[in-house]
Order: structure tokens, then sequence, then C-alpha cells
């Protein structure tokens, strides 16, 4: 089997989750026999682009001439039998849908967050969710609020973008959903059920964990959504080293508020942004792993990460964290999750750091049935056998 694999990759300076995750789906496909053609675009090579490429770049999301012209010739020299879709912006744009489709190659689209409804993608801003956009043709309050990059000309690019590519997006053959709420966005948006499966991300296995550490672990992106400030709101109520020690992991816009509580109190440590090896390191000396978005997160790579080492997760009952940490079955729990309220994420700290070594086992059980590469590469290949059948195709 021969499957191009197409993502344009996030900047590197932000870490990006779906970036590790795209990596590892190639890697681990690979293992297992299937012949992987990348076809990638990178948002930090804008810099270096020709002018002429330079000029074209706002209309990138919309249409994206070189990215055509390259796949195009990929795909009539390779005829490969499944084109494998994640992110598209702004480098590759969604066209490369219809390109495949010229070609005659069947579709697959991993979602990993909202934006084919929500300019941003994560339906949330200004410090809350928000679903303004949905069920509008175009994505006027996206304009309104800049919700892309801020800036009000991006955002009435992206808006527009969305609508032109609506029936694009429903061309789609099959598509990934990483959780059931995932799945509902994708029923609400139009997508017919039997083009959707839930098949989550998983991370190769770190081998078995070691012992348990103390204290808590945050470690993410410092940005509003990911939920810093309710997770320090939360820890002040408790007295200085009572309910153990809470290091941060991550650089952001709010780095400041690390940074101040580090100085203010003597349980808390500001560890900064950290490598593969740092955040190994992190994961090993933590009891407990805190994951607190404030945003519908479609699925923490954190959490896996967490699982995959035997510690088990304090969340906020948001976006997947309930699939994720099984939630579903109370006694195979990998962790607690709690509404995204300082009170009730304050009354969950003791109660995680007392059971963090009860917990633990059924983490790491949790990561071996749902999330090993085993599991979910088996998977895949199921979806692109049932899409080389063509049995559901899609309307072009």
């Amino acid at each position: 089997m021969k499957v191009v694999v197409a993502h344009n990759r996030y900047r590197e300076a932000i870490p990006s989750g779906e970036n590790v995750i795209v990596d590892t789906e190639i890697a681990q496909l690979t293992a297992a026999g299937v012949e992987v053609l990348p076809f990638q675009r990178a948002s930090d090579s804008i810099g270096d682009l020709p002018l002429t490429e330079k000029a074209l770049l706002p209309l990138s999301p919309i249409y994206g001439r070189s990215a055509q012209r390259d796949l195009g010739e990929l795909l009539s020299r390779e005829r490969p039998d499944v084109f494998h879709l994640h992110n598209p912006y702004p480098l590759l744009s969604p066209w490369v849908v219809k390109t495949a489709h010229k070609h005659g190659v069947p579709v697959v689209q991993t979602v990993h967050n909202y934006r084919q409804v929500c300019s941003s993608g994560l339906y949330f801003r200004d410090g809350h969710n928000c679903f303004d956009c949905r069920g509008k043709a175009l994505g006027w309050p996206a304009i309104q609020h800049k919700c892309y990059r801020g800036s009000t000309a991006q955002s009435a690019l992206m808006a527009t973008t969305l609508a032109v590519h609506r029936p694009t997006w429903k061309s789609v053959d099959r598509y990934i959903a990483l959780t059931d709420r995932i799945a509902a966005h994708l029923t609400e948006y139009g997508i017919p059920d039997d083009r959707i499966v839930v098949k989550p991300n998983g991370l190769p296995d770190p081998g078995e964990p070691a012992p348990l550490g103390t204290g808590f672990l945050y470690a993410a992106r410092l940005s509003p959504e990911k939920g810093l400030d309710l997770l320090l709101n939360a820890w002040r109520r408790h007295p200085d080293s009572s309910i153990g020690h809470l290091r941060i992991a991550g650089d952001g816009e709010l780095r400041p508020l690390a940074e101040q509580a580090a100085a203010e109190r003597a349980d808390v440590t500001y560890l900064g942004a950290l490598d593969r090896a740092g955040m190994t390191a992190a994961r090993t000396a933590a009891a407990v792993v805190v994951a607190v978005p404030t945003w519908n997160d479609v699925l923490p790579t954190v959490i896996l990460e967490a699982m995959s080492a035997g510690r088990p997760v304090l969340g906020t009952d948001v976006g997947g964290i309930p699939y994720l940490l099984g939630l579903d079955s109370p006694a195979t729990a990998a962790g607690w999750a709690v509404p995204p309220d300082a009170a009730a994420l304050a009354a969950a700290l003791p109660i995680a750091a007392a059971e963090a070594a009860r917990y633990a086992p059924a983490a790491r059980d949790r990561y071996l049935r749902a999330f090993h590469p085993d599991v979910l590469t088996a998977r895949l290949i199921d979806i692109y056998t049932g899409l080389q059948a063509n049995s559901h195709p899609a309307p072009r």
C-alpha cells in the first residue's frame, strides 16, 4: 500500500502536538510496511520563499498554486492508493483535496481542531468558548473579533477560505475524528455518519514506567486557553507546600504568570521551555500531570504522554479529555476531570496527590489498551483499505 501523508507543519518555535503526531504516525505506518510519501510544507519556510510566492501568500489558504503543482506531479508519478491530509494551512490549502480527487485518489483527513467552522480552530476567544460562527455562510464574527492571528485582513481571508471550501470539505471520502466530540462537530457540519471514524492519536511506547515521582507537572503552551491562570488560581487556595510541588514547563504569552508564581511560592518551580529529553525527565519526576485547558481541547498530547509513562492526569472535563482518560469506566479511569473552575480544581488537587499511586497502573493500562501504536496503526490501515475498496464514495 502506498499513502501520501500531507501536513503543513506549525512553527517549530511553538510546541505542536500535531507535528509530533504526524511524525509518529509516519514512523508507525512505515514500520508496519506501508510505503509513506510525505508531502509537507513548513510555516517556518515562509520567510525564505521567493518574492513571487510571497506575493501570492495571502491567497495560499484558498488555493496554494505551488502546492497543487507539486502535489499533482507527485500523484502522477507515484500513483498512491490513498491521500491522507492533516493540517492544510496556510501553504497547502484545502484545494489539495480537489487535486487528489482529480487524480482519482481517495482522501482521508484527520481532524485535529474545529477549523471547518472556526477561523482560529479553537471555538475560543477573549477568554471564553465561542460558537458565533456556527451555521453562518460566512464567519463575520471571526472578522469582527480578529480571530485569526489578531488581524482583520487575515481573519477575513480565513473566513472566506472556510466559506469557499465548504463543498471541498464535504467531498472528503473519510474523516478521522480524534474523539467523540470531533465526530459530533463533523456531524453538525453536515458530514454523514458513515464517513466518520473515531480513531485517536497514539504515541510510541516509552517502555515500562519509572517509579512514580512526586508533585504535579503542568506542561503546555503558556497561552490563555491552556488554563495556566486557572491552575495558579486553584493552587494559591492551598498554603505554600501543603499539597506538594508544582513544576511548570512551557513558554508563551503567559510566561510572566509562571515566573511570578515561582518567585512568590516555594512550592512552584518554572522550568521554562524544555526539549524532549527535558520533558521526559520532568514527567518522570512527577506523580501527577495536570492538563486544564478551558477551551474544548481535542486531544492534548501531554495526556497521551502522561498515560504512556504511567502518570495519572488531573484534567478539566472539556473537549476530548474525558474520553482520553476513560472516565466512562470509573473503575479503570486514568485520572480525574473537573469543571474548568478554580474552586473545583482546588478541591481536586489534594485528592490527586493522595491517590496518584493508586491511579498510576490504570493510566498505563489505558494507554496500552487504547493508544498503543500496535492498536491504532492497525485501525488506520483498515481505514485505508476501506477507502481503496471505495465502498462509500463521497460526492465530488
